[in-house]
């Protein structure tokens, strides 16, 4: 029942995460970080099973910093991903494999442009301007699709993820409440409020 949204615009990338925890019937927790900052520039949004999302969350965003380190290079989104989706086909072919899907965004500082890559459980990768996961992509990609332009402007965003949220209340059964926002720019990464 999780919800994982991202939009790149002009010189932007958006992404939103819902925080409620919740399991069958139960909501455990509505107050979960589905979100890891990878470096400066890239920001991970998963969802899946509870236990795998925040094991392969850390174990992603502890080897990005290990290579920061080695290296004093901060890997682009791009490189990021990559990495990423390598490190889930490899434990596909494992006795544990993870149960993560991911939206991995941020901003490319070298190419001054804004990236978004869509990852699922299988190693699959794709790169995309707009983008979800979870129940969410059911109700939000037409929308997305429509009203989704490359050269919007973060207000634009935020409006276009304001409908977003604002369709998921309207017509998904189940009840998300509050959604975490960040914007990725060319300056960093910091959380908005819509």
């Amino acid at each position: 029942m999780e919800c994982l949204f991202g939009i790149t615009g002009k010189d932007f990338t958006l992404l939103a995460a819902d925080t409620t925890s919740a399991r069958s019937i139960v909501v455990m927790k509505g107050t979960e970080n589905k979100s890891r900052q990878l470096n400066d520039h890239t920001v991970m949004l998963f969802s899946g099973e509870p236990g795998d999302t925040v094991n392969f969350a850390e174990y992603i965003q502890r080897n990005i910093k290990l290579y920061k380190i080695r290296n004093d290079i901060d890997l682009s989104p791009k490189a990021t991903a990559t990495f990423t989706r390598r490190e889930l086909a490899d434990s596909l072919r494992s006795r544990h494999p993870y149960s993560v899907n991911m939206l991995i965004g941020g901003y490319d500082a070298k190419a001054d442009k804004p990236e978004l890559f869509w990852v699922d459980y299988l190693g699959a990768m794709a790169s995309l301007p707009y983008g979800a996961q979870g129940y969410g992509a059911y109700f939000c990609t037409s929308l997305m699709d429509r009203y989704h332009y490359a050269d919007m402007d973060l207000e634009e965003g935020k409006d276009l993820m304001r409908k977003c949220i604002q369709e998921l209340k309207t017509r998904f059964i189940v009840n998300l409440p509050k959604f975490k926002v960040q914007v990725v720019t060319k300056e960093g990464t910091k959380e908005v409020e819509l």
